[in-house]
């Protein structure tokens, strides 16, 4: 994160565009929510990528970081965005985010300190959502999409 703040010291809280990943994480046919810590509200497991870092990648270290399981990824789910996302300290964005559909290999859920708790739904129990993008994959899931999980570069580019 030290990137985001680097590049908000220079354009302060204007809108800009940010990449995301994160994943739909299933159990028994439920889907694993966070309530997040910055806003109190209810999200998929997912952040913001890192520098150099794939979709892919991001994906799963945010699930492993926020959640402590090892999941594996089954599925893509595809590209969905948030128009206006708008964090409590008044900072925006454009979020367009990759969501992945995947499964526990091992492990428990616990909370971390982005996250108040984690708590499995079902379609018919589904908390409110924060953002647009969620809502959106979280529809894509419970519609039948799977897609298979698309090649990304992975190459490093040296500077």
């Amino acid at each position: 994160m030290d990137d985001i703040k680097s590049i908000r010291s220079a354009v302060g809280s204007r809108k800009i565009v940010l990449n995301a990943a994160g994943g739909v994480i299933v159990r028994d046919g439920k889907i694993l929510f966070q309530r997040r810590s910055d806003n109190g509200k209810w999200g998929l497991v997912g952040g913001i990528l890192e520098m150099n870092e794939t979709y892919r990648e991001g994906a799963l270290r945010e699930m492993t970081e926020e959640t402590g399981l090892e999941v594996k990824l089954d599925g893509f789910l595809g590209i969905y965005h948030n128009h206006n996302m708008i964090w409590p300290n008044g900072d925006r964005a454009h979020v367009i985010s990759a969501y992945y559909i995947a499964s526990i290999v091992s492990g428990e859920p616990r909370t971390d300190e982005e996250s108040l708790e984690l708590c499995f739904f079902g379609e018919d129990e589904l908390p409110e959502l924060f953002a647009e993008d969620h809502r959106a994959a979280v529809k894509a899931y419970f519609d039948g999409v799977c897609l298979p999980i698309p090649n990304e570069n992975c190459a490093r580019m040296t500077e």
